[in-house]
């Protein structure tokens, strides 16, 4: 996320400094990519530690949350 923030910042400087669109465009492209992989990571966390432990307890009402969580995110992460 610092990463991102860094990023972000270097965008608005570029903006600020009126520098060539193109290498803004790219600027823009690099922080997508970062946040594509952020998002990659924390859905990787969320289904390695909440979606286990549900299974783990056998709470299957949790289970059903987990799971129904786990779907709306591959479908907002989709977007």
């Amino acid at each position: 996320m610092k990463r991102i923030e860094g990023q972000a910042r270097g965008v608005v400087r570029m903006m600020e400094d009126e520098r060539y669109c193109i290498d803004i465009l790219q600027q823009l492209s690099a922080i997508e990519s970062a946040v594509r992989a952020t998002k990659s990571k924390v859905l990787e966390i969320h289904a390695a530690h909440c979606i286990e432990d549900a299974i783990k307890t056998g709470d299957t009402e949790d289970q059903r949350q987990k799971f129904r969580e786990l779907v709306d995110l591959f479908e907002k992460v989709g977007r």
